[in-house]
């Protein structure tokens, strides 16, 4: 019986795979956590992390797919109703608070600097003001 078993093993082996059969691709390991960073979702305001250099996060609690931005690509005002810190991506005109709902006017008057440059990191070369 067992010669018959083992004939039986080695004919399979021999014909492959049965058919429909795909081998699954190996899937690349996980980013090492120094190359992962995080965010609050604009929706629901759950911490995401994603692999740095990645322009959208999708959340996995509400499905929104939030944007990335850079510490350099943030700029900084305060609310002209409220005073509450906003943060806006660069080059936006204005920026609506979540609190009083004021839409402030973004300008020389009212700029901060880049979040990068707050935090000590410097501004990359390429980045836009």
């Amino acid at each position: 019986m067992e010669n018959k078993e083992a004939k039986t093993d080695q004919q399979r082996e021999e014909e492959g795979p049965p058919p429909g059969w795909q081998s699954i691709p190996p899937q690349p390991p996980p980013p090492p956590p120094s190359e992962m960073a995080q965010m609050v979702c604009g929706s629901c305001r759950q911490l995401l992390s994603y692999p740095r250099g990645a322009q959208q996060a999708k959340c996995s609690c509400c499905e929104t797919v939030n944007f990335v931005l850079e510490a350099h690509q943030v700029g900084l005002v305060k609310c002209g109703s409220c005073a509450v810190l906003l943060m806006y991506p660069y080059g936006a005109p204005s920026v609506k608070c979540c609190s009083c709902l004021c839409v402030t006017e973004i300008g020389a008057h009212n700029r901060r600097p880049p979040w990068s440059v707050q935090q000590g990191q410097p501004t990359p070369p390429n980045a836009v003001h």
